[in-house]
């Protein structure tokens, strides 16, 4: 095929007018290419003061944000694909025992002050991290034995660090540990991530700016981040926020609930996202503590396999998911969300609804109907009340239809609120109620993350927590098996014996697991690349490549 070569010719131009068109095209020039590398200002809210700009003290949602923006990390876990992915390390290797890891590091690395990365800063971060006196909520999560760990600098792009035992998914670990200079005077406040801290008013706002020494590149070999800085309100009152992000003051909310979603979405469709069903459980348990106070045929009710699987046939959960989530949730199966790709056990079946087959199992362990009223073997009626936290809409909507499906079969429910601290008070201290409606939200895929819910011995085991011993033999093969799981390097072998857990998790009810929430959000359509995911942050997790048209 030929082409065809078309030639213009332009009028001949005075020497003024072609010197006004050369700067116009400079102008122009200029204007795109300033477009092109930074992308203005992004705005959004976090929903209370951060505790610490420490990163290595963070155990707030607020100072976490803030960490994930400004802090440069070995590994990443990509939010979208749920695959770790080279960061400050172009590659690493762990040992056959699970006790030790090696990084190789990139070189020509700058934190934002300009003093120079090394695998030195690596060392001195785990060894702060791990410093006993610091009480470093991330680094507990690496405390896998008695003893302490080991750095060793091979090279200044090379280092290995050994734990004192075999941490379960080690590697994956280290997408929470921001490296800090052992050498800058700014201590915590030199970073390696896409932005840094510049301002911060308490109780009003924290301004991040673009890290000029960001060692990232795109795909065309522009440096990251595209943004110029980053806005961030200090701002509790989620109606406040809506309404911002409505007067286009805001780009983003990056979780909504249900309600919030649908008024977004009657309006302005184009900006709401629904991910789909999150990390996140609503579940309903049952109080089996031996010294709570309360009456002894009752807990002889709780503690029975076959009555907490009857309760769970007979809940409806996919009104639940309708009613209450308007279609923005979906039925449980277990302790692991299906958007925990890896993790998730799949063979799981989902909880069948059936007030009759609940009914008939409830009448084969002595139970029976009189005048619509069940009633145990003993003729006591099966009451019992169910406390879920004051304000919180949905909780106190499902506590309601649960009701209404368990009078389905004889089972009369009274539903009480109480405010957050009482709750917790009677949850963890007096253990003084019956059953409990609240949920589990998870930041992080690894199961090993979810030892003090489910070892008998924590104090997070809700439904009978600090057991001295497992008190049933399937909590006892929990124990084992989450043990065997945690200490495990081969991966497969450690899916296996958590797919089990989530087994003897369905099988025996412990949890009642009602329903995933999906994940909402919502961003402006002036900024461009957002891509929400179900995993934390959901909205601004690739914040390094956002940009915000018009800003």
């Amino acid at each position: 095929m030929k082409r065809h070569n078309r030639q213009f010719r332009c009028p001949a131009l005075s020497a003024p007018t072609a010197k006004a068109l050369a700067v116009l095209v400079f102008c122009l020039v200029s204007i795109c290419t300033r477009s092109l590398a930074q992308g203005g200002g992004l705005r959004f809210c976090l929903h209370a003061e951060p505790k610490t700009f420490d990163p290595l003290k963070v155990d707030d949602d607020a100072s976490g944000a803030i960490r994930y923006l400004t802090g440069g990390v070995l590994v990443r876990e990509n939010r979208q694909t749920q695959q770790l992915e080279p960061g400050l390390a172009l590659s690493w290797k762990v040992s056959s025992d699970g006790r030790e890891i090696s990084f190789r590091l990139r070189s020509g690395v700058s934190f934002s002050d300009g003093t120079p990365f090394s695998a030195e800063d690596v060392a001195y971060t785990v060894q702060q991290l791990m410093d006993p006196a610091l009480h470093s909520p991330t680094g507990d999560v690496f405390r896998s034995g008695a003893g302490s760990v080991e750095t060793k600098v091979i090279s200044q792009t090379q280092i290995s660090i050994r734990f004192p035992a075999p941490v379960a998914g080690l590697a994956a670990l280290f997408d929470q540990v921001a490296i800090m200079s052992v050498r800058s005077p700014k201590k915590e406040m030199a970073v390696l991530g896409p932005f840094m801290v510049g301002d911060y008013k308490p109780g009003s706002s924290v301004v991040l700016n673009r890290n000029p020494y960001y060692w990232k590149t795109d795909a065309q070999g522009r440096k990251l981040p595209y943004l110029d800085s980053i806005h961030l309100d200090i701002q509790p009152n989620r109606d406040v926020e809506l309404l911002r992000f409505k007067r286009e003051e805001l780009d983003l909310i990056n979780s909504l609930d249900s309600e919030y979603f649908d008024k977004v979405s009657a309006s302005s469709p184009q900006v709401v996202h629904d991910a789909g069903p999150s990390l996140d459980s609503e579940q309903l348990w049952f109080n089996q503590v031996a010294k709570a106070p309360i009456p002894g045929y009752k807990r002889n009710w709780f503690r029975s396999t076959a009555f907490r699987r009857a309760i769970s046939q007979a809940i409806n959960r996919d009104d639940l998911s309708r009613v209450v989530y308007h279609g923005h949730a979906q039925p449980a199966l277990g302790p692991f969300s299906p958007a925990n790709k890896f993790w998730f056990n799949a063979n799981l079946k989902p909880q069948i609804y059936s007030p009759e087959t609940a009914l008939k199992a409830l009448q084969g362990e002595g139970f029976r109907m009189e005048n619509g009223t069940l009633k145990d073997k003993e003729g006591n009626e099966v009451v019992f009340s169910i406390i879920t936290n004051a304000g919180n809409k949905q909780r106190e909507h499902m506590a309601v239809l649960i009701q209404d499906d368990l009078q389905k079969i004889g089972i009369h429910v009274n539903v009480v609120t109480l405010d957050f601290p009482s709750l917790i008070e009677r949850m963890t201290q007096t253990f003084d109620y019956e059953a409990i409606i609240l949920g589990l939200t998870n930041v992080d895929l690894d199961p090993n993350n979810e030892m003090n819910v489910w070892l008998s011995s924590s104090e997070n085991h809700q439904w009978n927590p600090s057991q001295k011993t497992p008190e049933t033999e399937w909590e006892a093969e929990i124990d084992r098996l989450m043990r065997e799981q945690a200490s495990a390097a081969d991966l497969n072998k450690r899916k296996e014996a958590f797919d089990r857990v989530q087994e003897i998790v369905a099988e025996q009810q412990p949890f009642i697991f009602l329903i995933n929430k999906n994940a909402l959000s919502a961003v402006s359509t002036s900024v461009r690349g957002a891509a929400p995911v179900i995993l934390w942050p959901q909205t601004y997790w690739n914040a390094e490549s956002l940009m915000v048209a018009g800003k």
